[in-house]
């Protein structure tokens, strides 16, 4: 064997056991050890605040101890909840951010075992006495509106769709009307949805989801929803 080709032997071996030392390191590298889960709650009247989880509010969160820490984020239900399984035992900055709800400020939290988190926000507008039913061949949505903020009221819709998590971002069908005005707090809202122009979509005999739905014009604002309900169409 000539000079050059044991060169080639010893360099491929050397390339090969640093390989595997950093290889054996990354291995020895410790899993998520914790777990973190909450709900998004009204302030004043500690109801979950219902969302969307296409498109919708998140939870972003940093995690101490890195020069350069990412922001990571977490998706919130459509009933409000979050879960978060693989999280590291340590301290994290959080926040709900980009949500249907007056933007709050940062917390630190200490993230140990299984972890409960709430956080308690002001929604933009709650939807009251909300009442959502077939008549004839149409469905007919009725409800009240409580603003808690002076912004105007943007859009209101009813929203259906096959799946529970239905609402502006999914859904087969919707009745929407643009408000862009004040919010009438002695008015009940109506909306309806004509199942003889939607046949194809909300068929008879089949059940659907719907969910009432009210947008007000804020910065980053999503709807805000009652919970879904669940119709057999007749």
């Amino acid at each position: 064997m000539n000079t050059r080709n044991t060169f080639k032997i010893v360099a491929l071996s050397v390339v090969l056991l640093l390989a595997s030392c950093g290889l054996n390191e990354i291995d020895n590298y410790e899993g998520p050890n914790a777990s973190i889960y909450g709900a998004i709650y009204d302030a004043e009247t500690k109801e979950l605040i219902q969302q969307d989880i296409v498109r919708g509010a998140q939870i972003e969160y940093v995690e101490h101890g890195y020069a350069n820490p990412q922001t990571q984020y977490m998706v919130i239900k459509n009933d409000g909840t979050y879960q978060n399984k693989l999280m590291f035992a340590n301290t994290y900055t959080i926040r709900a951010v980009r949500g249907n709800f007056v933007p709050s400020a940062s917390q630190e939290i200490k993230v140990s075992g299984n972890t409960t988190h709430n956080f308690e926000v002001i929604p933009y507008v709650r939807i009251k006495n909300p009442n959502i039913s077939q008549q004839g061949n149409k469905i007919i949505a009725t409800f009240d509106l409580d603003k808690t903020v002076d912004n105007s009221l943007q859009r209101i819709g009813l929203f259906a769709h096959s799946e529970i998590n239905v609402g502006e971002p999914l859904h087969k069908v919707s009745a929407q009307q643009t408000i862009n005005g004040p919010v009438d707090e002695g008015n009940t809202y109506h909306l309806e949805i004509d199942l003889t122009q939607h046949s194809t979509n909300l068929m008879k005999g089949k059940s659907y989801y719907f969910r009432i739905g009210a947008l007000m014009n804020a910065s980053e604002a999503k709807f805000n929803y009652a919970p879904a309900l669940r119709i057999t169409i007749q």
